[in-house]
């Protein structure tokens, strides 16, 4: 488990691609993998991967395999690259964000970046259908990151957007200030969330899927209704 802080970022050091996976090297800052040893787990860009070993230093390798790089931002890597890094959260750790489990849903796309003084608002596009999951004011994770979205719009489709609001330690300590119009991130939707939503919708369908056809017609027959036979009206006398 993560916490959603993130504790610094890392350079790609070195790529090597092998059938089925690529082995990733990461530098990290100094003091970060203090006690790290094969088999931990770190979170990068919202990741979690193994650490298969160590490189000397402040610096481990880590095997990705193929799913994890088509599916996540960590399949475009490239060497020279920074990226968000946190160490597993230990027993009786604060989680100053929301927990975290590592295992990225989709990514997103960077629609829109707005400068305001002393803050800066990205705007990010979501494929559908992970849109039902994003509420203004709850939690997302972002390349890591433990955010709260600010706002968010649906779209029809199921496809919508949603914006995050970034004090100047938050660009500080990622690699959000680094971020363009157009580029992809990592997104972890908060977990409680997910499972209201799918509970919702799951008693919704149970209870009313039966009842859908009729009251459909119900609809359709309503007067007003486009398309709808309007139903017969009675004129006094």
């Amino acid at each position: 488990m993560f916490t959603g802080i993130v504790q610094g970022t890392a350079t790609v050091r070195r790529l090597q691609a092998q059938p089925g996976l690529a082995t990733i090297e990461l530098a990290f800052p100094p003091g970060f993998a203090d006690g790290l040893a094969i088999g931990a787990s770190v979170a990068v860009d919202g990741v979690c991967l193994t650490v298969t070993a160590l490189a000397g230093g402040d610096a481990a390798r880590f095997d990705v395999m193929q799913q994890t790089l088509t599916l996540t931002t960590l399949g475009a890597l490239r060497e020279g690259a920074r990226v968000n890094v946190e160490r597993a959260a230990k027993d009786g750790a604060e989680i100053g964000g929301h927990p975290l489990s590592g295992h990225v849903d989709f990514r997103a796309t960077v629609q829109s970046i707005r400068r305001p003084e002393n803050n800066r608002v990205l705007r990010f596009a979501v494929p559908a259908p992970w849109m039902r999951y994003v509420f203004a004011k709850g939690y997302i994770a972002v390349d890591g990151a433990s955010l709260t979205v600010a706002e968010a719009g649906r779209e029809a489709g199921g496809s919508g957007w949603f914006e995050v609001w970034l004090i100047p330690e938050t660009l500080r300590m990622t690699t959000f200030g680094d971020r363009r119009q157009g580029d992809e991130v990592n997104v972890e939707i908060e977990r409680q969330t997910q499972i209201v939503v799918d509970t919702v919708e799951r008693v919704l369908d149970e209870r009313l899927g039966p009842l859908m056809p009729a009251l459909q017609a119900l609809v359709a027959q309503a007067p007003g209704h486009e398309g709808g036979d309007r139903l017969p009206v009675k004129h006094p006398g």
